[in-house]
């Protein structure tokens, strides 16, 4: 009894999922084809010329079966010695009316597959600029969760798949049906009873075909998903070989890339067999049919009830009509990967966004700098907060350090004022605004950040320092590099300033590129400044020339840095030393050394470990 009970169970289950995964199907492939609605007249064109062709094709057979008939009535005469027997200049009127059907036929089926591969490609580059444009409106917690080569495995692999699946499937769709309804009136038009008989395979048809959507689209959805995390796995192995040869760990790297490569293997062998099926049972239902028209027809023609030739050209129309039924099951297969990476795009696409409906600006005349932070309550789990009760006022001008353990909720707090993540409850304040309140392009144009990770981009070191103020020109770089103490090694290589940059740069050390961030920040002129370890990089006489620029550059300016070496921010204006969220000391280096707790012992162990080094 209890066996059955599961058994019932799983079986409501699994139809639930089979019907959920038929209203998914249609859903997403609705939602897809609303990209085409700005080529709606190209598509009508796709039509037109799909009817054009499709008839001048289906007409063939009819008239072919003319000629049928003309051969076989000449060759009873010729028996009968009635007359000369085969009339060949009629033989000859009907091939030339098919050559130019033909003809008429290809000539249109080229201008539908021109328009519509047009369209087809319409469709990819508008998702792939949606795509473009959701990245910039997805906040800074999606690229944190999600892996990055899953993430351009979306952009790339899913997109790509669905251009060439629509490139390839919409015409052979329009086509199709379009040949189905044309093959049907003409098979009407040679004898009903037969056509009616011919139908009777399209249930069998249907049936096969829903079958096996139902079970190939779980496969296909799970195909797309481990590609992606093949993906992911090949660009983590890829800039993490260092990494991966110093700790001999390559077999665990091939092992674990052999494990989700099994996983993609399985689904995709899965997806494509089940789709592989649906062809040779559509064959063999097709067969089925041809031999039982061909016993009816020869039974007709005896009775004297059709012509030879009508029966000749109702089993061309026959094969022409299931042929496209064929085509038809192609595509279905052919949708399923399409839906399954259209699914995972739109995945993408449907994240929640960042909300820009703020709509205040910042005064530029009228900036002062001055920084609160109220009550401010955050953690990245709801359930587990970081930061607890946070209370903190900037005034204008300052500079504020913050240290503490990791993990103390420093980088956090960053965070928080660039508005990469949203406060759970509490305010923080810009010259007496809710940052939230404010657009966000105004807000984040008045900051500037060196991080502890570089980042440039494949471009000349020009361009690279250029982006933190596409206006300067190229005598403010110069001053901004020499304020950084980077254009000592600019000018060492072999192109100068316009050195191109890219992710497998050799002749530029990972201190040097932390030196050109800091350049870029000096070029931008900030209101704002923050400095997340910036020269942890970089040597210590480099480290020492840096300090000096950067107390030039934080003047007059509202500045917050994270340091490790406590050396580096003894003329702070306030220190905050900071632990499990909380302001736990605060003042500036002389004060903090004075109380004698958490800062000097944290002080003094820096320079208890240099003197055991040394």
């Amino acid at each position: 009894m209890e066996n059955n009970r599961k058994n019932f169970s799983k079986a409501r289950k699994k139809k639930r999922e089979n019907e959920n995964s038929s209203v998914k199907f249609f859903a997403v492939m609705k939602r897809l084809l609303k990209y085409a609605d700005e080529d709606r007249m190209k598509v009508l064109y796709v039509f037109v010329f799909s009817i054009i062709s499709t008839v001048f094709t289906i007409v063939g057979p009819k008239i072919l079966g003319n000629a049928t008939t003309e051969i076989f009535n000449g060759v009873i005469r010729k028996i009968n010695n009635i007359n000369n027997g085969i009339d060949f200049s009629y033989i000859l009127k009907i091939v030339l009316i098919l050559l130019l059907l033909y003809v008429i036929s290809s000539v249109f089926s080229y201008l539908q597959s021109y328009v519509m591969s047009s369209v087809a490609l319409k469709i990819s580059y508008r998702l792939r600029k949606e795509i473009s444009e959701k990245f910039n409106r997805l906040p800074i917690s999606y690229y944190d969760n999600n892996e990055r080569g899953e993430i351009i495995s979306r952009v790339t692999n899913d997109v790509d798949t669905l251009s060439q699946s629509l490139n390839q499937s919409l015409v052979m769709l329009i086509t199709s049906v379009i040949t189905v309804i044309g093959v049907f009136i003409m098979m009407l038009s040679i004898n009903l009873v037969m056509t009616i008989f011919s139908l009777l395979m399209i249930p069998l048809i249907m049936i096969v075909m829903s079958m096996v959507i139902r079970k190939s689209q779980h496969f296909f959805s799970l195909q797309q998903k481990y590609l992606g995390r093949i993906n992911s796995k090949i660009e983590e192995s890829f800039s993490g070989q260092n990494v991966i040869r110093g700790y001999n760990a390559e077999k665990f790297e091939q092992l674990d890339f052999n494990k989700t490569n099994n996983k993609l293997y399985n689904s995709a062998w899965k997806s494509q067999f089940l789709s592989s099926v649906m062809m040779p049972v559509m064959v063999f239902i097709g067969n089925l049919g041809y031999v039982m028209i061909a016993i009816m027809g020869g039974y007709m023609t005896i009775s004297g009830k059709i012509a030879v030739g009508d029966i000749q050209a109702f089993i061309q129309y026959m094969r022409s009509f299931t042929q496209p039924l064929n085509q038809i099951a192609q595509i279905m297969n052919m949708f399923q990967s399409t839906v399954a990476a259209a699914e995972r795009v739109f995945e993408f696409l449907d994240q929640k966004e960042l909300d820009f409906s703020s709509t205040d600006t910042i005064d530029e005349d009228k900036f002062e700098g001055h920084i609160e932070f109220s009550h401010v309550d955050f953690g990245y789990d709801k359930n587990k907060m970081i930061i607890r009760d946070f209370n903190l006022d900037v005034k204008p001008g300052q500079k504020i350090a913050i240290v503490g353990p990791t993990g103390a909720g420093k980088t956090t707090l960053v965070k928080l004022l660039m508005r990469f993540y949203d406060i759970n409850s509490g305010n923080i304040y810009l010259d007496g605004k809710d940052i939230y309140s404010i657009d966000i392009e105004s807000y984040r144009k008045n900051f500037a950040m060196v991080l502890q990770d570089t980042w440039l981009f494949s471009g000349t070191i020009m361009e690279n320092l250029k982006y933190g103020n596409l206006s300067a020109n190229d005598e403010d770089v110069y001053r901004a590099a020499k304020a950084a103490y980077a254009d000592r090694f600019i000018l060492t290589q072999k192109n100068g300033y316009d050195t191109v940059l890219s992710e497998d740069t050799k002749n530029i050390s990972q201190g040097q590129k932390q030196l050109l961030t800091i350049a870029r920040a000096i070029l931008s002129n900030p209101k704002i400044l923050i400095l997340d370890e910036a020269t942890s990089s970089v040597d210590t006489r480099t480290e020492q020339m840096i300090q000096r620029a950067m107390d030039n550059l934080v003047k007059n300016r509202t500045s917050f840095i994270i340091a490790h070496r406590l050396s580096t921010i003894k003329n702070a204006d306030l220190i905050l030393v900071i632990k499990d969220g909380n302001i736990v000391e605060s003042g500036t280096h002389e004060e903090l050394m004075e109380m004698g707790n958490y800062y000097r012992s944290l002080y003094n162990s820096q320079y208890e470990n240099l003197e055991e080094i040394n």
